[in-house]
């Protein structure tokens, strides 16, 4: 498909991220080879090496820039002045629905980890720890103040809803009866529901 040329080109890394993404999402990222991604995004071998280093690196890329929007956004919901019910409750909403916005990025990432050298997939493993880890404080703010029950330790409720999070590449249809929007209030509802005293 020819692309208009009035239209400026999208920068070089951004095509080969588009380009990656979705030719992982379509073949596995193992069955994906340099050459397909660099056709797919009209660039050089060259051009990707310069951007990524490698197609590992392309993959760290694709989880990378998601875990970064959603880091960002828990953030802004931590800090934002309301009760800690609020807080949690659109932190929990929101991270299901940047998954389902960006659900290739996430199945492609839990298929294909295994896939990530050492050093990097202890950099992924320290960057969800410290997401993980931002979320419980909610959770135990909670608890600590009365707010939510503290019978279930907050390390489990958090899991329970990352659980969840991670399942949706498995089931979630953009054609299915439910929007992004409910399936978050459903999961942030029900975590919600877990928490009460």
């Amino acid at each position: 498909m020819a692309r208009n040329t009035d239209e400026p080109a999208a920068p070089v890394p951004q095509r080969l991220l588009a380009a990656a993404t979705r030719l992982f999402a379509e073949q596995g990222y193992d069955r994906t080879s340099v050459q397909e991604i660099v056709e797919s995004a009209g660039v050089t071998k060259g051009a990707l090496y310069h951007y990524f280093g490698s197609k590992e690196e392309l993959l760290l890329e694709v989880y990378a820039r998601v875990l970064r929007l959603q880091q960002e956004r828990l953030d802004d919901f931590a800090q934002a002045e309301g009760p800690v019910e609020r807080r949690l409750r659109d932190a929990a909403a929101d991270v299901v629905v940047t998954t389902i916005d960006n659900l290739d990025d996430a199945s492609i990432f839990f298929r294909s980890m295994h896939h990530l050298g050492p050093e990097n997939h202890k950099r992924v493993r320290a960057e969800r720890r410290r997401y993980h880890e931002r979320f419980r404080a909610l959770v135990e703010e909670g608890q600590r103040s009365g707010v939510f029950s503290d019978a279930t330790p907050a390390d489990l409720v958090v899991d329970y809803h990352f659980g969840s999070v991670h399942h949706l590449s498995t089931w979630y249809r953009p054609d299915g009866p439910l929007s992004p929007q409910q399936v978050a209030d459903h999961l942030a509802d029900l975590l919600l529901q877990a928490l009460r005293p």
